[in-house]
């Protein structure tokens, strides 16, 4: 695999986006980067499908919301459609390790899946 992957460097772009604070208030702009078919495993456990995902980050996220504190993101491309993030969080002290797969459509690259699980630093 080359080292220099347009296509991961296109999906970190992307969810660079989403962490974004402005975006993930924007029901516009976080449904123009999921998938039709997107769904997520919540750091709380919850199963998000794409509406209640863009439904409550438009509510929950403020305009005075810090953003998360982003490490160690990097990607891989498993076919030519398909690109796998992984990467650690923190926001608020709450850590998550993070896992996405960025699927390419006639509109782009766009997020399929997402899992956040939440960690503490004396299990790193």
């Amino acid at each position: 695999m080359p080292e220099h992957d347009s296509a991961v460097e296109s999906v970190i772009e992307g969810e660079s986006a989403l962490l974004d604070p402005e975006v993930r208030r924007s029901p516009e702009r976080v449904g123009a980067l999921l998938h039709p078919g997107f769904h997520e495993f919540g750091a709380s456990g919850r199963h998000w499908d794409r509406a209640a995902i863009i439904a409550s980050l438009a509510v929950a996220t403020d305009p005075g919301s810090r953003p998360f504190v982003v490490s160690g993101m990097k990607g891989v491309r498993l076919a030519p459609d398909l690109v796998h993030l992984t990467y650690d969080t923190e926001c608020d002290g709450s850590l998550a390790h993070r896992s996405s797969l960025w699927r390419l459509t006639e509109s782009g690259w766009l997020l399929y899946f997402h899992q956040a699980t939440p960690f503490s630093e004396r299990a790193t």
